[in-house]
């Protein structure tokens, strides 16, 4: 990628920015480096992205049990490539917002197993689980997870009305 070949030839004229974060916890070390540009002008299929800004390389090395591995992501942007570090913090929020949601319905409704495939069954359900986990998450009277919540209304009606209108009375 012509991206990567800009930044092993030390930038090839493009400028850029970069930042480093480094976390360490739970017998693991993390460590992140991005790579931003606000010189999109030769990036080829710029015109088909309407505000288009920046150019971002992240780099997530990750180290668990002596055992190291790393991968590339790359993003384009409408924000400015001149702060790194709040890029970064970012696109981090971003995938903790996104693995968090992914962790839920996977846990909860066993998203990662659905075979729905024809038409737009895949997307209608997976809309449909999201409302349930809000509304699931919205319920707040019983402090237990999600799946014992959605499985708590597939046995009482009762529990399934309060928690689809939102009623906490006798819950």
């Amino acid at each position: 990628m012509l991206f990567d070949r800009c930044l092993t030839d030390d930038g090839q004229g493009i400028a850029y920015r970069t930042a480093r974060t480094l976390n360490k916890g739970h017998g693991r070390i993390e460590e992140r480096r991005i790579w931003a540009t606000g010189e999109v002008g030769w990036f080829a299929e710029k015109d088909k992205w309407k505000g288009l800004r920046s150019l971002i390389r992240v780099q997530a090395r990750r180290t668990v049990d002596g055992r190291t591995t790393s991968e590339y992501r790359y993003y384009i942007s409408s924000l400015p490539a001149d702060d790194a570090p709040k890029l970064l913090a970012y696109i981090r929020g971003h995938w903790g917002v996104e693995n968090g949601l992914h962790w839920c319905l996977d846990i909860g409704f066993g998203d990662d197993d659905r075979r729905i495939r024809q038409g737009h069954g895949a997307e209608n359900f997976a809309r449909l689980s999201r409302i349930a986990l809000n509304l699931l998450k919205k319920q707040t009277r019983h402090k237990v997870g999600i799946k014992t919540k959605r499985l708590c209304c597939g046995w009482s009606h009762d529990y399934l009305f309060r928690v689809l209108t939102q009623q906490d009375e006798g819950l």
